[in-house]
Formats: C-alpha cells, sequence, structure tokens
C-alpha cells in the first residue's frame, strides 16, 4: 500500500512540472519523484515550475560581484545621533578645523545646539510651569529621600540641585528630570550603613549623632564620586551600547522590587521606631521580624500622623492619575501635607509633648566644596557599580520612552557623560547618588515641559528653599517624609499590573520579570540585578540552542520557498532539500547545527531508522541529491561553527550530496573563506538567494537524474 501511494505521488509530481513546462521526459523525471528525507510534501494542483515562468539565470555570489562590483568606499551618510553616528564622523574626521571643533563642543553641550531654535511663545509657558511644578515636588520628596540614603534631609536638596543644573547642560534628552530616586537612595543608603553603621544602643548625644551624620555624608559622596567615575569611563570607552543588555523586564522588576523595599525600610519611622536598617540579603523579611517584635512599642503620636498623611497623600495620587487630562496641573499633595504638617506640629508642640521625631534646623546656603575621602576606593567602586548602572539602565530607558513618544534622538553615550560628571561635581558638594526619577519625569512632561529648560527653573525653586525657605522646615515630622516615600512610589508598585499583558506577549519575558522580581525582594537590589542581568543573558543564549531548522517548500506558480509546515500546499521537489538556519552559528550551537543536517541529509548512522513527521517512510523515500542551506539567519560565525560548516560539506561531498550555500552575509562568508570552505567547494555553490540556489539545484537533478522512470502499483 506504501509503494501505491509513493507511485501516486510521484506521478502528481511528474504532472506539476510537465504543467510547469520544464520539457523533462517521463524517463528522464525517475530523479526527481518519490519522497525525500526532508519533511512536509504536499500536493499542490496546477503547479508551475520556477524554470518555466522566465526567472533569470541563477547567480553565483562570484557572477553578483561581476556584474554590479566589489564594495566601494562608504558614501556620505547622514549625521546620525548615538554610538553609530559618532563613529562615522571619527571615521571621516581625522583633522581638526574650526568647524568640527565647533560641531564636537555642540555634541557634547547639546544646549548649543537647541537652545538657538527654541521656540520662546510656544515653550516657555511650558516649561516654566512643569519646571516650577517639578521643583516644588523636589523639596519634600528630596528630603524624604536623604533618609532613605541615611543622610540628613538637607543633603537631599542639595540633591535635588546640582545635579538638575549640571544634566540640564549636557543631557541630550529634552523631558528627563533628574534628582533624588527611592532606589538609589535604598541601594545608596544600604552601603552607607553597611561602612559607617550605628554605634550599638543607638544613644547619641548631640555631637555624636553630628559626628555620625558627618561620615555617613562622606561615604554617600564617596559613592556618588564612584558611580560617576564609572559612568564617565564607560562613556571614554564608549560603553552605552551596554544598555542594550538592561532589558526593560529587568529593568521594571528591578524598581518595582526595590519599591517593596522602600515601603517596607520606611515602616519604623511610620511607627515612630528608632531601628537600626538591616543589611545585607534577606534584609526585607529581616526588617519585617524586626517591625514585628518591637510593635509594641510603637509611638501612637506619629502611627498617627504616618495615617493621616497616607489618607490625603494616596487619593490626591489617585486623582493626579486619574485625571491627569482635565487637570491643569497636577495637584501638590506632598506639599500641602508638608505645610499642615509643620504648622501642625509647631502649634502642639509633637516633638517635646510626645517626641515626635522632626527634620530640624536646615542650614542655609550652600555647602563647601569639599574632595570625598576615597581612602577605601576599591570597596567605594564595588559598591558604586551597581549603582552606576541602576543609574544609566533607569535613565536610558526613561529617556528613550519618551523620546519615541515625541520623536526626537537620545546620545546613549552622551547620558553616560552627563550623568557621570552629574554625580562627579555634585560629590564635592556632598550630594548622594542620583539619576533620572520615573515620577518627576512623568510630572514634567504632563505639566507641559518641552525641553531642558525646565530643569532651570525647578533648580530656582530648590536655591530659594536653601536660601530662604528652610527654617520653615523646622519643624517638620519626619514620619511625613515616610510617607512621601512610600506614596511616590505608587508608579513602580503598580508596574505588576503589566504582567498578564506580558505573558500574553511573551513568556520568556515574563520569566526574567519574575525572577528577577523574587531574586531582588529576597536578596538584595544589588543581587537582584545581578540575577536579573544573568538570567536574561542566559535566556538569549538557550533561545538560540532552541532554534528550529526549517525545510523549505516551493510556493505554487512562484519561485518563492516558504517553511513547510505553514502550508500543506507548498512542494518540495524529492532529492532536492531546502534547509533554512536562523540563528548565529557559534560554539554554542554548533553541535545543534550537526544533529540538525545529520537528521535531514541521511548523514547519520545507517542501521539507524528514524520516522519523519509529515512525510513517508524512509523505504519509499529517495535520498537527498543536493541541498541548499539557507543562511540568512546567521547573522554571525565564529571558528568552530565555521569548521562545523566546513566538515558538514566534507561530509557530503564524500556521500554524493551537492551543497549549495545561499545569502551568506560578507562577515560569515569571510570566516568559511578563512577556515577552509573554498578548498571543498566551488565558488559556484555560493548563491545570492535562495531561489537562485534551488533554481540551479533543479537543474543539476534534472542533468544527473536516472533515465528510467519506475512506478510501484
Amino acid at each position: 500500500m506504501r509503494k501505491v501511494e509513493a507511485g501516486l505521488e510521484a506521478r502528481r509530481v511528474e504532472e506539476y512540472l510537465r504543467q510547469g513546462g520544464v520539457g523533462v521526459a517521463q524517463g528522464r523525471m525517475s530523479g526527481l519523484l518519490g519522497a525525500s528525507n526532508c519533511p512536509g510534501q504536499g500536493d499542490v494542483p496546477g503547479f508551475r515550475s520556477p524554470l518555466d515562468i522566465g526567472f533569470r539565470k541563477p547567480l553565483t555570489e562570484a557572477q553578483f560581484k561581476q556584474l554590479f562590483g566589489d564594495a566601494k568606499e562608504e558614501p556620505a551618510l547622514p549625521e546620525e545621533p548615538g554610538q553609530l553616528g559618532l563613529l562615522r564622523r571619527r571615521r571621516r574626521i581625522r583633522v581638526c578645523s574650526g568647524s568640527r571643533a565647533w560641531q564636537l563642543l555642540q555634541a557634547r553641550v547639546p544646549p548649543l545646539s537647541w537652545l538657538p531654535r527654541y521656540r520662546w511663545r510656544a515653550w516657555l509657558l511650558g516649561d516654566v510651569v512643569a519646571g516650577v511644578t517639578v521643583g516644588i515636588v523636589h523639596i519634600p520628596q528630596g528630603m524624604a529621600f536623604a533618609l532613605l540614603s541615611s543622610v540628613p534631609p538637607v543633603f537631599g536638596l542639595y540633591t535635588s540641585f546640582f545635579p538638575v543644573l549640571i544634566y540640564t547642560l549636557l543631557g541630550t534628552s529634552r523631558h528627563l528630570s533628574t534628582g533624588t530616586f527611592a532606589v538609589l537612595s535604598l541601594m545608596t543608603g544600604s552601603a552607607v550603613e553597611q561602612r559607617v553603621p550605628e554605634p550599638p544602643g543607638g544613644n547619641l548625644s548631640g555631637i555624636e549623632r553630628e559626628q555620625l551624620d558627618a561620615q555617613r555624608v562622606g561615604a554617600a559622596a564617596a559613592l556618588a564620586f564612584g558611580s560617576g567615575t564609572l559612568m564617565v569611563g564607560m562613556f571614554a570607552l564608549q560603553l552605552g551600547v551596554l544598555s542594550t543588555f538592561l532589558s526593560e523586564p529587568v529593568v521594571k522588576a528591578l524598581t518595582s522590587g526595590a519599591a517593596l523595599h522602600v515601603l517596607v525600610s520606611q515602616l519604623p519611622s511610620l511607627l515612630g521606631l528608632p531601628l537600626p536598617r538591616q543589611i545585607g540579603c534577606f534584609t526585607l523579611f529581616k526588617t519585617l521580624a524586626v517591625v514585628l517584635t518591637a510593635l509594641p512599642r510603637s509611638s501612637p503620636a506619629e502611627l498617627t500622623i504616618s495615617a493621616l498623611s497616607l489618607a490625603l497623600l494616596v487619593p490626591v495620587k489617585e486623582l493626579n492619575v486619574r485625571f491627569r487630562s482635565r487637570l491643569p496641573t497636577p495637584i501638590p499633595g506632598e506639599v500641602v501635607m508638608v505645610l499642615l504638617a509643620s504648622v501642625l506640629c509647631f502649634a502642639s508642640s509633637l516633638d517635646t509633648r510626645y517626641n515626635v521625631q522632626i527634620v530640624g534646623v536646615l542650614p542655609g546656603g550652600f555647602p563647601q566644596p569639599l574632595f570625598p575621602n576615597l581612602s577605601e576606593l576599591p570597596g567605594i567602586l564595588v559598591d558604586s557599580l551597581p549603582i552606576a548602572l541602576v543609574t544609566f539602565a533607569v535613565s536610558t530607558s526613561l529617556a528613550s520612552i519618551y523620546a519615541d513618544k515625541y520623536s526626537y534622538t537620545i546620545d546613549s553615550n552622551q547620558e553616560l557623560l552627563a550623568h557621570g560628571v552629574s554625580n562627579l561635581i555634585s560629590s564635592l558638594f556632598s550630594c548622594f547618588p542620583n539619576s533620572a526619577t520615573l515620577a518627576t519625569t512623568s510630572l514634567l512632561v504632563d505639566a507641559g515641559g518641552n525641553t531642558q529648560l525646565a530643569g532651570l527653573f525647578s533648580c530656582v525653586v530648590v536655591l530659594s528653599v536653601l536660601l530662604w525657605l528652610g527654617p520653615f522646615f523646622y519643624y517638620l515630622p519626619k514620619a511625613v517624609l515616610a510617607c512621601i516615600n512610600i506614596s511616590s512610589m505608587r508608579q513602580m508598585l503598580f508596574q505588576m499590573q503589566e504582567l498578564p499583558r506580558l505573558w500574553r506577549i511573551s513568556r520568556m519575558d515574563f520569566a526574567v520579570w519574575m525572577v528577577t522580581w523574587v531574586a531582588v525582594v529576597t536578596l538584595s537590589v544589588d543581587l537582584g540585578l545581578a540575577v536579573g542581568v544573568v538570567f536574561s543573558m542566559m535566556t538569549v543564549i538557550c533561545r538560540t540552542q532552541r532554534v528550529q531548522c526549517l525545510a523549505l517548500g516551493l510556493a505554487e506558480g512562484t519561485e518563492l520557498y516558504r517553511p513547510l509546515r505553514e502550508s500543506h500546499k507548498f512542494l518540495q521537489v524529492p532529492g532536492l532539500c531546502v534547509l533554512s538556519y536562523p540563528t548565529p552559528l557559534y560554539f554554542g550551537t554548533r553541535g545543534q547545527f550537526r544533529r540538525i543536517l545529520e537528521w535531514h541529509l541521511g548523514l547519520g548512522k545507517k542501521d539507524k531508522v528514524t520516522s519523519k513527521p509529515d512525510g513517508p517512510s524512509d523505504a519509499a523515500a529517495e535520498p537527498v541529491r543536493v541541498v541548499v542551506l539557507d543562511c540568512s539567519g546567521i547573522i554571525f560565525a565564529d571558528a568552530a561553527g565555521a569548521r562545523e560548516v566546513v566538515q558538514l560539506a566534507s561530509r557530503c561531498q564524500d556521500a554524493g550530496i551537492h551543497l549549495l550555500l545561499a545569502q551568506c552575509n560578507a562577515s560569515v562568508l569571510g570566516t568559511l573563506t578563512w577556515a577552509g570552505l573554498l578548498d571543498i567547494v566551488t565558488p559556484e555553490q555560493l548563491f545570492v538567494s535562495v531561489q537562485d540556489a534551488a533554481a540551479h539545484g533543479l537543474e543539476r537533478l534534472e542533468l544527473t537524474g536516472p533515465k528510467t522512470c519506475t512506478v510501484w502499483v
């Protein structure tokens, strides 16, 4: 019965090729009949062969170069932002001139290029409103995140001033708002507490507390200096491309998990419990255990203040989000809460009657420039590395989001320079590490900000507090700052709402998100980032090793070859096998490449029978005599992969199989040539496309096929 079916299939193929006008006599068709080792043979009535529809003569790579010439010098292209454009400019510009120096200066100081084209009437009002709004929010958030960094609140105001001013001069994003960021503050606070721990007992005098704060400020400034140094070094090495290794699921899971850390770390301040910060792995669980143990000693006054503050801040945040399009400017709930709490604490003397912790004196003016203490530089750089990576990852991803939304481009390397210099210079003024912030960036865009000029108006607001308005915050309870920290985590915590959609789009990205989030929550932010990056890269490597080699078939009436599994109407000519290997060929995939090709071409053990899906049994199968390997999906090949292709060519030659390579890019073809491929195959076996190679293969099958046709009945 199987022989009868094979015979009927052979007659169909012969009829298809006769209708296509190939002009092959029945006695010469036996080489094109029967089944092949490649699965997925289809039935296509009325099929026309590409050899009879006016198809041009197949072109090899050598013939194509003779017709169109070799590669010449690359023509001048328009200037491109980012690393690629910079490299092209460097290749073309080798000498110095006044115009080229001006171009370089514009690239390093972006306001020189966009400020002359600034639309004063259309943009100025939006920048003023957005800058003032963001500056008002910077004041309470800066002081709150300073406590999260284990330094006095006034240093949060410094960090909300100097970095914003520097980024305005060096940044390429028009909508990015920099300053204090909760995730960085949490990482900084953990490193500071580890380097300058609080003495046992915690009962410090005023002088001892000032000395401890001074040491912690120095440690935080050293971390800012270290992270800035690392980012400037990355800029010098043009490592802006590293942002591609921090995928969106990793960054979002990192910020979401860190938000949970921030929430738990603020529980002692909410409850009025003077507890030391927990450091190391499993910090979140250790903090929860300590808080639950000390819960009976919580302060009723601070607990009441915290409850009232959250009762005001959370609904205001929700209103700002829900009615974003209707409100002319977001409601400044943090500022209102700060003013109300300060007045209430002053009027009721909560600090003296109920021992409520308050902010205290905010020194006026600026601190004297002071070089950070770098006596433990290696350790500082180790702690600064994850801070620098998080700064760059969050800032670049945020800048890219708004650049895509408003149709402009950013330079990732210039962003490295901007944030690196921002951290370096601000560390001289006792600032802790800073970066772009999610909340204030969204606020700046919603308030109508158009350019980085909004940052200058934000600096004016913070400067007014540093010079004149600082005494008004003397009675501000620290519990209110803790509530501001918690309420500002809303956007990062709600990123978990995207998980169902991410599950539908990509299960692999969902797994990366969950693994990173679990690692951040259970271990720490630093280790969680490392786990997320490593796992994300492992998923990429695993996906390259799980790619299936696709057998291609000929579409009816065309010269197009598509995967056989996509349609049962695609035809595969017996004796001709067209394969596509859509993955890089390197040491990690060479074994898989060998096994797949052996399976398709029958180069394995002769006595081992393997059932092929969607095709007839091996008893009625005809061996492959011509194989076309589509190399368009092989974007690169290393030495091991190239040797594997050379060995495949040698084995095909020994087995009497004619190997044809199609659509190799120049890099892969060069690697294969140096590996010795042309010692086994000829240039006439390298084709510019799959269609050319397959047409040549069909011609070869006609010329070399047997002269008789055997049909089993």
